[in-house]
């Protein structure tokens, strides 16, 4: 049933079929948010790319360790060298200690992935945690040849790790147009190369996060702690690395780079990147006033936004596009997304209450159907072996919620499926939808006004002398530990005690 998975490689910029290092384990690791600031809809559809990857791994068997870090140091901007460090200001600016500000932000990111299913990573290491293990990899780097020391800052020397490597592998560099075209930046005198990057920054007297290393105080560079974390984790060379397409370069570029000159190795064998959105045509910025938070998504309190739209809903809308392809928000879409999920939902509660008759009266078996429900349900298998590709999944699941339909209808007997074949489309429909797909019924009944409804029922019942249907009511809400009251007043309820 399952057939070979294939996944889009950044480095090799081709589909490779994927074997695990060390199978049946996996190795996964995902650059994790910087916790300054609310997470925003590119983070969270990043994160929940890599959630379908974990969960998809996982039903396949494999043992995956999914390692997502957080990023916060206080790095300052323009690649670790120059600008604000953005904890410290928001620290400045609501009166808190960083690590308050970082503690804020960290629980935000939880709350807003939880609020959209995703699983949790196996570990999820901070940078201010592994500050030695960052110094220590300086040091490496600096005995080996590869990094020098100026007033208290540490650089990567670009130059000599390109004498015998390829700087610009990942994202198609090429190290001479970056020399040329670098812009000129406040202190960059100091290197000795306009490509060359920070590995440990000098403290600035106004800079608050800052830790004791040899070279002074000071704080490591933003490509350093993901090398450090990813390593001690995962061991020098890992199966998935993976981000946001805007990390191809510098970052992970970088990253390559330390790895490489410090162990003779490449860090990953699969970079995945995920591609950004946009909404109605338009790149998704502050400046042009279409950016909204999860939150405000959810809620619908943005002048952009008709309507809310549930968590699930929002899920549903993501998987519909392919993780490496442009993401478009509208209001349109957003509405169609909501009634496909709806449709496709209403189809795992029915199926979920289906059974297999227990006595099966030896009906003939319904043959092109039956061979439909095998082909669909391979069909899901291998959309998600062909890079994850969950839009594709998703019209496959459409074509088995067919035949669920028509089984609830009665256009079609179950017994026609025959036992194997029916348990084949309910085990797939769940397991795709659920397991895989990360897809859930959302409660979205309003409990007192319901509550409200049974009330004026009961108040008709009584007033009509239906007594039968009066102890009916009571009976079925102290099953639910719930009793009625009649009252002076009118008819009220309680919690039964």
């Amino acid at each position: 049933m399952r057939n070979e998975l294939k996944i889009y490689n950044t480095l090799s910029r081709k589909k490779e079929a994927f074997s695990a290092l060390n199978p049946p384990y996996v190795g996964m690791y995902v650059c994790g948010p910087t916790v300054y600031n609310h997470v925003h809809l590119g983070n969270v559809r990043t994160f929940m790319s890599f959630d379908i990857i974990f969960r998809y791994l996982t039903f396949l068997g494999y043992k995956v360790r999914y390692v997502r870090n957080i990023t916060d140091v206080g790095h300052l901007e323009n690649d670790g060298d120059t600008g604000e460090d953005k904890i410290a200001k928001k620290a400045k600016l609501d009166n808190l200690e960083p690590m308050e500000v970082v503690q804020k932000y960290t629980n935000d990111f939880h709350q807003v992935m939880s609020m959209f299913n995703a699983w949790p990573p196996s570990i999820e290491p901070s940078a201010t945690g592994h500050i030695i293990e960052q110094i220590e990899a300086v040091k490496f780097l600096l005995e080996k040849g590869f990094a020098y020391e100026v007033n208290g800052s540490v650089y990567f020397d670009v130059n000599t790790y390109n004498e015998k490597h390829h700087y610009g592998k990942l994202s198609g560099r090429v190290l001479e147009e970056l020399m040329a075209g670098e812009r000129e930046l406040d202190g960059q005198d100091e290197k000795r190369n306009k490509a060359d990057f920070a590995l440990w920054k000098k403290a600035s007297p106004e800079h608050i996060m800052r830790w004791n290393s040899p070279w002074g105080q000071g704080f490591p560079g933003w490509h350093l702690e993901c090398t450090v974390m990813s390593t001690k984790y995962l061991g020098e060379s890992f199966d998935i690395h993976g981000g946001g397409m805007d990390l191809k370069f510098p970052h992970h570029e970088c990253e390559i780079a330390q790895s490489v000159a410090s162990y003779a190795a490449e860090p990953a064998k699969f970079w995945i990147h995920t591609n950004m959105l946009t909404v109605n045509g338009q790149k998704m910025s502050k400046s042009l006033g279409n950016s909204f938070l999860p939150e405000q998504l959810v809620k619908g309190d943005h002048p952009l936004l008709d309507q809310a739209y549930s968590p699930m809903t929002v899920r549903f809308f993501m998987l519909q596009s392919h993780y490496a392809s442009t993401l478009d928000f509208s209001n349109e879409a957003l509405k169609a997304a909501q009634k496909g999920f709806k449709r496709i939902i209403n189809g795992l509660r029915i199926i979920k209450q289906i059974e297999y008759p227990l006595i099966d009266e030896g009906s003939t078996l319904n043959e092109p159907v039956v061979e439909q429900i095998k082909q669909l349900c391979q069909q899901c298998h291998d959309a998600m072996n062909d890079d994850f590709n969950t839009a594709m999944t998703i019209g496959h699941l459409s074509n088995l919620l067919k035949k669920i339909n028509a089984i609830h209808t009665k256009t079609l007997a179950v017994e026609e499926l025959g036992l194997e074949s029916f348990n084949l489309l309910k085990d797939t429909y769940i397991s795709f939808l659920e397991d895989v797909l990360g897809l859930q019924e959302e409660n979205s009944i309003d409990a007192e006004q319901l509550m409200q409804s049974v009330l004026q029922m009961y108040r008709i019942a009584k007033t009509e002398r239906q007594y039968d249907k009066v102890d009916l009511i009571r009976a079925e809400l102290k099953a639910q530990g719930i009793i009625l009251k009649d009252m002076k007043s009118g008819v009220d309820w309680a919690y039964e005690e």
